[in-house]
C-alpha cells in the first residue's frame, strides 16, 4: 500500500508544511503587501498548477489524435479539468490579494483580464464536448480545440500583459517577484511545499475521475 499511496502521503504532509509554515512562518516586510505576501503559496502556486496540468492535457490530446484511444481524451479532459479549477481557484486568491493591495477586486488589470479571456477559452472547450452527441467526433474535435486553447495561454497569459503597464508584479515596469522580494524561507515553502502540494492532491483527484470515468466506459461496453 505504501508503495502505491507514497506520492499521496507526500502531498498531505506538503501541504500542511505549505499551511503550517507559510502562515506562521516569517516573511519580508514589504510595503503594501505586508502579511498578504503569503497568498504566494496559494495564488501563484495555483497558476503554476494550472500550467502543469494544462500542458499534461495537451499532451494527452496529441496523444488521442495520433492513437485514437478513448483513455488518452478521457485523461485530457480530466487533466483539463482540473487545471480550469485550479485556475478559478488562481483568480478568486488574486482578486482577494487585489482587494487587500490595490484597493478592489477587480481593477482591469491586463493580467486579471488576461486570466479571465484564458479560462473563458477552455471553459468553451467543455462545452464545444458537451454539445456534439458523437463521442468519437467529439473527442477529435474537443483534441484539437485543446491544442488551441493551450496556443491561446501564451498571448493572454503570458505574452500581453507584460507588454503594457500593470499594477501586477511582471508588467511593464513592474518587476516579477525578485530576490529582493522574497527570501529564502519562502522560496522553500513555494518551491518545495506549495507547487508539489497542490500538484499531487490535483493529481490524486484526476486519478480517482478517471478512473471512475474508465470503469463507466467498461460498462457501458459490456451493456452493448
Amino acid at each position: 500500500m505504501l508503495r502505491k499511496n507514497w506520492w499521496k502521503i507526500l502531498s498531505v504532509f506538503f501541504l500542511l508544511y505549505t499551511f503550517t509554515a507559510g502562515f506562521l512562518g516569517g516573511v519580508p516586510e514589504k510595503p503594501i503587501l505586508n502579511e498578504t505576501i503569503r497568498n504566494l503559496y496559494f495564488h501563484v502556486a495555483m497558476w503554476m498548477v494550472l500550467m502543469i496540468f494544462l500542458i499534461i492535457s495537451l499532451v494527452y490530446s496529441l496523444k488521442y489524435l495520433r492513437h485514437n484511444r478513448p483513455a488518452d481524451d478521457i485523461c485530457a479532459v480530466e487533466f483539463a479539468r482540473a487545471g480550469v479549477v485550479f485556475g478559478l481557484l488562481g483568480l478568486i486568491t488574486g482578486s482577494v490579494w487585489a482587494r487587500y493591495t490595490w484597493g478592489d477586486y477587480w481593477s482591469n488589470d491586463p493580467k486579471q483580464i488576461g486570466a479571465a479571456i484564458a479560462l473563458l477559452i477552455y471553459l468553451a472547450y467543455f462545452v464545444l464536448r458537451n454539445s456534439l452527441t458523437d463521442p468519437d467526433k467529439s473527442a477529435r474535435i474537443s483534441a484539437v480545440y485543446n491544442v488551441f486553447a493551450f496556443a491561446m495561454l501564451f498571448p493572454t497569459l503570458w505574452i500581453i500583459p507584460r507588454l503594457v503597464e500593470s499594477l501586477h508584479p511582471g508588467g511593464m515596469g513592474n518587476p516579477a517577484f525578485n530576490t529582493k522580494d522574497i527570501d529564502s524561507r519562502m522560496r522553500m515553502i513555494f518551491y518545495f511545499g506549495a507547487i508539489p502540494g497542490w500538484a499531487l492532491l490535483g493529481g490524486w483527484i484526476c486519478s480517482l475521475r478517471i478512473r471512475i470515468q474508465l470503469l463507466s466506459q467498461l460498462n457501458q461496453e459490456s451493456n452493448v
